[in-house]
């Protein structure tokens, strides 16, 4: 992967989110061969809410997990970051 890379720019959130909607797979295979070559770095995850957001860092290694077992689960690695939230939300009641 590039330390070069560009940043893709956005006009609005929906040109974003169809982007990225019709990025998935290539992003994701990007992003297993960066982790297979050990170029991925930290990662840094927003979570939004009704009017706040917060952003919550992992490392390569947490990351690499996260993916990991989100694919012997046969998800999808937000999805599966979003159900561990969760249940430790519930657990934690």
């Amino acid at each position: 992967m590039s330390k070069n890379a560009k940043v893709k720019r956005f006009a609005n959130r929906a040109e974003k989110a169809a982007w990225w909607e019709a990025n998935e797979e290539a992003v994701a295979s990007a992003f297993e061969k960066a982790m297979n070559e050990s170029y991925a770095g930290p990662c840094t995850i927003v979570v939004t809410g009704d009017a706040t957001a917060t952003k919550i860092c992992l490392g390569s290694r947490d990351v690499a997990k996260v993916c990991v077992q989100a694919t012997k689960r046969g998800l999808r690695h937000h999805i599966y970051l979003k159900r561990i939230i969760h249940e430790a939300l519930r657990k934690a009641v």
